[in-house]
């Protein structure tokens, strides 16, 4: 059977740009079992409640959910347990130093196969308050309105 190439994804976390700041994202792998393997193969997986933590220099996910395998026996896993994610020692040194210095939090982006490993997208990101949130779509909206004004205007529609 031929390896497989390229990215796949399973879930993502569209969320959590519009509730975070996102600062930087590192990839990092997962060491899962084998029923979670199966069902993340089959699509299945939520990460809006996910979250990072690193503790005693390794780094687990926590609160993410990925459900049991429809097929699996008693050898099937907890949905929500915490899992071990791995990254070089120096990248977790660096991003520890980051959360306890400056308030930055942990948070999954996505989660997808990369040439047949299940890899996670963390952010490294602080929370926004609800005014932030608001001016970020205010922000947006008018940058699509200039967009358009400028389309309609080349068009010859203006």
């Amino acid at each position: 059977m031929a390896k497989e190439q390229g990215r796949k994804l399973i879930a993502q976390n569209r969320k959590a740009r519009h509730d975070f700041h996102v600062e930087s994202t590192v990839e990092a792998g997962m060491v899962l079992t084998g029923t979670e393997v199966k069902s993340l193969r089959a699509g299945r997986a939520t990460l809006t409640d996910g979250y990072a933590t690193i503790d005693n220099g390794e780094v687990w996910l926590r609160g993410v959910h990925i459900p049991e395998y429809d097929l699996g026996t008693w050898t099937n896993h907890e949905p929500r347990r915490a899992r071990k994610l791995l990254l070089h020692r120096d990248e977790i040194r660096k991003i520890q130093t980051k959360v306890q210095a400056k308030g930055f939090t942990l948070i999954p982006l996505a989660l997808y196969f990369k040439d047949g490993n299940a890899k996670v997208e963390l952010a490294l990101a602080t929370g926004r308050k609800q005014g932030d949130k608001r001016q970020a779509i205010a922000e947006r909206e008018a940058k699509r309105e200039t967009e358009r004004a400028v389309g309609r205007r080349s068009k010859g529609m203006d």
